[in-house]
């Protein structure tokens, strides 16, 4: 299957588009990445989800599968050689469904405009931030006994790339406000996960660095200041 046959469109400091690109690394999938311009979206992406025009999309056969998190279970569901981003044990995938749902309806809420907010704010997120790490913290001990590298085991599954796709933008609030919220003093199971899900073969070609982002959110704001 060449690159042709399957698309992602997204932008590279999306971290749900990275989903969809780990997704496909994990499968050794060969793809075609398709750089959006969320501020004049394409008609590609338009038509591919004309519900809520966004990213990421995975056209696969000129089918397009949208929201990152179905298509995380598309990929898997599609290309079902190893390693398997869900568990073929029912119970072990209700699980990772739970967990990357706490990642989505909780942690992110909290997170987002991490980079932007001030005051009371910032605080409020710094500080609900802290507490739902802590509540993941026990969950990796919870998902493999804290004998495991990944949330999955041995290999990534599906709160590995739910969580860890955030992980860029986790690191600009840090550096923004000066915090550490995933450090080895205080939850120290997700520092060690952090660094590895960074370092994974699937990951680290792609994972933008903090530092960039950074740059693009300072860029992005003295833009709209004039």
């Amino acid at each position: 299957m060449g690159k042709g046959d399957v698309k992602v469109l997204g932008t590279w400091v999306s971290p749900f588009a990275l989903r969809a690109r780990i997704a496909l690394n994990l499968k050794s999938v060969d793809y075609e990445f398709v750089a959006e311009n969320l501020g004049n979206k394409s008609e590609l992406l338009l038509k591919s989800n004309p519900v809520h025009k966004k990213v990421p999309v995975l056209i696969h056969q000129h089918k397009p599968v949208c929201e990152s998190l179905i298509i995380v279970q598309y990929v898997d569901e599609t290309w079902t050689s190893a390693p398997s981003v869900l568990a073929s044990d029912p119970y072990e995938r209700a699980t990772a469904r739970f967990w990357a749902a706490f990642v989505d309806d909780k942690f992110w809420p909290s997170m987002r405009g991490i980079g932007l907010a001030k005051g009371e704010d910032a605080e409020r997120k710094i500080r609900e931030m802290t507490e739902e790490l802590a509540i993941l913290e026990d969950a990796f001990l919870k998902c493999n006994g804290g004998k495991h590298p990944f949330f999955g085991g041995d290999s990534l599954n599906l709160v590995d790339i739910a969580l860890g796709s955030l992980l860029g933008w986790l690191r600009v609030g840090e550096m923004t406000h000066n915090v550490k919220l995933i450090d080895a003093s205080t939850t120290p199971l997700l520092a060690g996960w952090a660094d590895r899900f960074i370092a994974h073969p699937a990951v680290k070609e792609i994972m933008p660095e903090p530092q960039k982002l950074y740059d693009f959110l300072q860029a992005a704001v003295a833009g709209a200041k004039k």
